[in-house]
């Protein structure tokens, strides 16, 4: 947690600020009763801040699923339109509002058209999040080969900024296409060689190909050694899952169980993670 913006609070109780900066650390903490208290508090200090509302919008929503409640959910749409009317060049709050319209029910306000209608927005303003908001809608509407145009499309433009190419990382990353993460990952490696996310895609390359685990290995627990608590990072979980199917295809069954349970200690919803463990421990 923040001492700095807790002292900067004890000060000046009244620093929407710190508040917005604690708002934050409990949601990447993955406290999100206590992001959305210091969230509230920010919109209510400064209720003309885009980034307040987005923040609000974030906490609800996944505390919302923790707490399985319709009432925040509803809220979760009021705070990202509010982020959007705010700053119409807010490209992460149209990006959480177009994945909130896809997703939500249309009882809770979904809708396509008004997704699609913030996908244009988006690309009417920058190219590259165009395109990325774009592989995003098809991918919500189980469409990979649409979405991987997209992604294909984003990658010509040659992104100046690093995010993009793990993002599009992350997509290959579930289909399985170990030449596809290391292709998105060079500009990267040359943009930002020492970012901690490069660890983790090279080593689920090496995996995903058959090798060299020995590299594989080394690159996921370098990951894990020094890669921040972070939202919008490969999960801790991940890289324990990834480490366990490494060890269970070189034959290392104690040690795949070991990051499988890890794995699961971290996130209880991983699916695959729990079937491995049935397969190593079919009695248990």
């Amino acid at each position: 947690m923040s001492a700095a913006a807790r002292q900067a609070l004890t000060k000046n109780p009244k620093n929407a600020q710190a508040d917005l900066w604690l708002a934050r650390c409990f949601f990447e903490l993955a406290e999100y009763d206590q992001a959305v208290v210091y969230a509230e508090r920010t919109v209510d200090l400064q209720p003309s801040s885009s980034q307040a509302h987005l923040w609000l919008g974030r906490s609800y929503g996944l505390e919302a699923e923790r707490a399985h409640s319709f009432l925040l959910a509803r809220k979760v749409r009021r705070e990202f339109e509010t982020a959007v009317q705010l700053d119409p060049g807010n490209l992460a709050a149209r990006r959480d509002l177009m994945e909130f319209y896809l997703e939500a029910p249309w009882a809770l306000g979904g809708s396509r058209d008004k997704a699609q209608q913030q996908v244009e927005s988006i690309a009417a303003r920058d190219l590259v999040e165009g395109h990325l908001a774009r592989a995003a809608f098809w991918q919500g509407l189980h469409q990979p080969l649409r979405a991987e145009a997209e992604y294909r499309a984003a990658l010509e433009l040659k992104p100046a900024r690093v995010e993009p190419y793990f993002e599009i990382a992350e997509f290959y990353e579930k289909r399985g296409e170990a030449g596809e993460v290391e292709g998105a990952l060079k500009a990267a490696l040359l943009m930002q060689p020492l970012d901690p996310r490069l660890d983790y895609y090279r080593g689920v390359a090496r995996v995903l190909d058959g090798g060299p685990f020995s590299e594989a290995e080394q690159f996921l627990k370098n990951y894990l050694s020094r890669a921040p608590v972070r939202s919008d990072f490969p999960s801790y979980a991940a890289a324990h899952e990834w480490l366990g199917r490494l060890y269970e295809r070189s034959g290392r069954t104690r040690q795949a169980v070991e990051h499988y349970q890890m794995a699961l200690r971290l996130d209880a919803h991983r699916r695959e993670a729990r079937q491995a463990l049935a397969r190593l421990h079919p009695d248990r």
